[in-house]
């Protein structure tokens, strides 16, 4: 199938890797038709998704970064402005797992279609309401509620949209793809929001309502059909449901190492940013020194999410993990004696060059070993304990650094990594993909099965 690009796909097979197409066929878990329908589709339907997910990026990066600064320009105080931020973090979080019952019931292309309908009316009304001159705290939390409400259901949707539009051997490459995608919009989206500020405050709440609508048409073209899997005997009960995703993560040994190393990891890599900034700016850094540091971790991001095809092909998936958490932990003792605002965006850098081959790793095979009608129970568990977690950093950095000082904590972070590393070595046999795995059988929507 050609690639997103129209080249050729080279699918990895070797040193332990993901499965080649071929060696699929061979075992009888692919069969050619249906994954030649998978192909005849899933390039266009691809390139439909990943450019939806960009121009979603984009759009909320400029909306959150600049929405606070509204809030403060209107005279609301700090303390303020940052409770609406965590009230709405919180919400997406809370509201996700519920999400993802209801995207494993529901057809998943309507629920990504109306949710993005649902965030594209809320920014409307804060577009409408700066544009007027009337910046109202309530409003503008209550917008932010219904966004993080409105995302965490589109997310938990999109969960399982890789494994019907992409054939198993592909899911690698499609998975850098989107991750390059993510990480080039942390890269571009600041700079596009602060061009849009500049030309007037309620600019970047436009450019996020329309965003939405354009998501909502980009997922609308998807042709294939992406409802979940019926079950047999399907529980009427909405908490028997939920149960049953819970079951499925603790019950499958993969998934589990997943759900602790990944929240393990992003704990402490995010410790580690902030650390990096809050440290840097004790020692007198200004701003744009600090968004150097931010902006070479995404650089160090996006080469990692382009090299990461390359890497996986030729290395086998236990070794990337191993040697990705075992090279971060030299990286964290540096950090703890840099000095320099520049060797910490290096160092930083280097760690974000080493994750993207890992997360699509364990991205890829998450969804092969996760049945259709579980892929938005499952996704949001493991999305959501990771950003759970995540998302106590800040704070978590800003008290260990004033109680005790960079140092320290960048050491400590590089003790907790010694421990994930070594979590990751005594673990690394489930990374091997066995022949028993579950594969997806690709499903066409009407119009591929008419044609």
């Amino acid at each position: 199938m050609p690639g997103a690009e129209g080249k050729e796909i080279q699918c990895p097979g070797e040193s332990g890797g993901l499965p080649s197409g071929e060696t699929l066929e061979r075992h009888g878990e692919l069969e050619p038709p249906a994954a030649a329908v998978c192909g005849a589709t899933g390039n266009r339907d691809f390139r439909l998704f990943w450019l939806a997910g960009a121009i979603d990026g984009l759009g909320t990066c400029a909306s959150s970064l600049f929405l606070p600064l509204i809030l403060l320009g209107a005279g609301y105080s700090a303390t303020r402005v940052g409770l609406v931020a965590t009230v709405g973090l919180a919400t997406g979080l809370s509201v996700a797992p519920f999400a993802g019952v209801l995207a494993d019931r529901w057809p998943r292309k309507r629920m990504m279609c109306w949710s993005a309908l649902l965030a594209s009316g809320a920014m409307g009304s804060a577009f409408t309401s700066v544009a007027l001159g009337h910046v109202v705290l309530i409003h503008l939390l209550t917008v932010a509620v219904v966004e993080q409400v409105a995302s965490a259901a589109y997310a938990a949707a999109a969960h399982g949209t890789v494994r019907r539009i992409v054939p198993p051997e592909r899911y690698p490459l499609a998975m850098s793809r989107l991750e390059a995608r993510d990480e080039a919009v942390q890269i571009i989206g600041p700079t596009v929001a602060g061009l849009l500020c500049q030309l007037a405050r309620w600019l970047p709440l436009l450019a996020d309502a329309l965003s939405f609508l354009l998501v909502t048409g980009l997922s609308r073209a998807i042709r294939t059909e992406l409802s979940p899997e019926p079950a047999e005997n399907h529980p009427a009960s909405f908490r028997t449901d939920f149960a049953e995703g819970l079951r499925f993560v603790q019950r499958e040994p993969f998934l589990r190492f997943v759900m602790v190393w990944t929240a393990g990891i992003n704990a402490v890599l995010s410790t580690l940013y902030f650390h990096a900034v809050f440290t840097s700016h004790a020692r007198g850094a200004g701003p744009s020194s600090i968004g150097m540091i931010l902006t070479l971790a995404g650089v160090g991001g996006l080469l990692g999410a382009l090299a990461a095809p390359l890497a996986i092909r030729r290395i086998a998936p236990g070794r990337i993990v191993t040697g990705a958490s075992w090279t971060m932990v030299p990286i964290a003792v540096a950090l703890a004696f840099a000095t320099r605002t520049w060797t910490y965006g290096l160092l930083l850098s280097l760690v974000s060059f080493t994750a993207p081959s890992v997360v699509i790793i364990l991205q890829t095979k998450a969804v092969l070993v996760t049945p259709d009608r579980l892929q938005g129970r499952t996704g949001t568990a493991l999305a959501t304990a990771g950003q759970a977690v995540a998302a106590l950093a800040p704070a978590a950095a800003g008290l260990l650094v004033s109680a005790f000082g960079g140092r320290p904590v960048a050491l400590g972070c590089a003790v907790a990594l010694t421990a994930l590393a070594g979590y990751a070595t005594v673990r690394a046999g489930l990374l091997r993909l066995g022949a028993g795995e579950r594969r997806p059988a690709p499903r066409t929507g009407p119009q591929e099965r008419a044609s």
